[in-house]
């Protein structure tokens, strides 16, 4: 029993290697409902709750958030237990045992935690977190609709992974937008999710998805979340200090590997990354920037409200839909080696600890 609780929270290279395969092929189609679909309903029926109605002040709004949040990320982390606790019921492992001359199949009893149930399940549940081909696919739809010349529905699907406005963007503006969202999500939606799960197993990258969600859903600076959703937030920025820096160096690596200058890649890192508002957003953004010699940042509108953020980068070419490609090519290729290495490094751990 101590050993199924404790695999709970292992993570084998077959694991990681079947969530990245499985994300990959399979990603998240709309017929499949979303976990993160049942973390938002948790935060609005939390919201409801502790937000009520009436004006509260603005130490009271921010201890109901840091306990929206807590729970949100409880409640989560311990259904994601729940269930690599029936995947590790499953696995149970059979052994081939003589008897009169006929192999019978015995159950051991023995939870394990290299058997192949477990690597299954927690390679599908894994690799749900993960949104590598969902990012990839809104990405590739925007930029073949350019290259078709329909800017107004490359637009309209732009809409659908950003929070800026859209309607009046022209082509280099729609591209900045795409390769932006690209590389910042290569953290939110890959790397972090991978991080806390070679910490916890498949449960921590769901809580590290719930602090995404909650982020995503409370964690603005508006008359409405300002204080509610500030411990949300910050939550989400200390989740992701640590996984984004490592992204950074790891994108280096894999631009390099492609065939960009390490040395831009770097300079614009070191530079501009910290113009960002973002503690973290500006690595990927500034590595991806460096790469692909482009500018990131400048104008944005957000419901008609202009914002204006620090530059990241050298227009040394002009941004082309060409560019998408490219920065899809280096969140994949940043994702294997991610992951291998965090592969390697939990199998040097557990070889080290036997």
């Amino acid at each position: 029993m101590i050993e199924m609780f404790t695999d709970i929270f292992s993570l084998s290279m077959l694991t990681i290697v079947i969530a990245l395969l499985y994300d990959a092929l399979v990603g998240d189609p709309r017929w499949l409902p979303h976990p993160v679909i049942g973390i938002g309903k948790i935060i609005s029926t939390l919201e409801k709750r502790l937000y009520g109605a009436g004006k509260r002040a603005e130490r009271s709004l921010l201890f109901r958030g840091m306990v929206l949040s807590l729970l949100t990320v409880g409640i989560t982390f311990a259904v994601s237990v729940a269930v690599m606790a029936l995947v590790q019921w499953a696995n149970l492992e059979f052994v081939p045992v003589k008897q009169s001359g006929t192999v019978h199949l015995l159950d051991k009893g023995i939870f394990i935690g290299s058997g192949i149930v477990q690597a299954l399940g927690g390679g599908i549940l894994l690799g749900i977190a993960l949104a590598g081909r969902c990012l990839a696919e809104a990405a590739f739809e925007i930029k073949d609709l350019l290259e078709a010349g329909d800017i107004v529905e490359a637009r309209r699907k732009l809409s659908w992974i950003v929070g800026r406005d859209t309607e009046q963007l022209n082509e280099s503006e729609i591209v900045r937008a795409t390769v932006e969202t690209v590389a910042e999500n290569t953290v939110d939606g890959i790397t972090s999710p991978l991080f806390y799960a070679f910490l916890l197993g498949v449960p921590g990258a769901y809580a590290y998805k719930a602090i995404n969600t909650l982020d995503s859903m409370i964690g603005y600076r508006n008359n409405r979340y300002l204080w509610f959703g500030r411990f949300a937030a910050r939550m989400d920025d200390a989740a992701n200090f640590l996984p984004a820096r490592l992204t950074g160096a790891v994108m280096i690596l894999a631009g390099t590997l492609l065939g960009y200058p390490a040395g831009r890649m770097i300079q614009t890192w070191v530079t501009d990354a910290p113009k960002h508002p973002s503690p973290n957003s500006g690595i990927p953004e500034s590595v991806v920037a460096g790469a692909l010699g482009v500018q990131l940042g400048g104008l944005n509108y957000y419901g008609g409200v202009p914002s204006r953020r620090a530059t990241m980068g050298q227009p040394l070419v002009t941004l082309e839909a060409r560019h998408i490609g490219e920065v899809v090519r280096i969140m994949a290729v940043t994702a294997i080696l991610y992951s291998l290495a965090g592969g390697a490094i939990l199998y040097g751990i557990g070889t080290w600890l036997r």
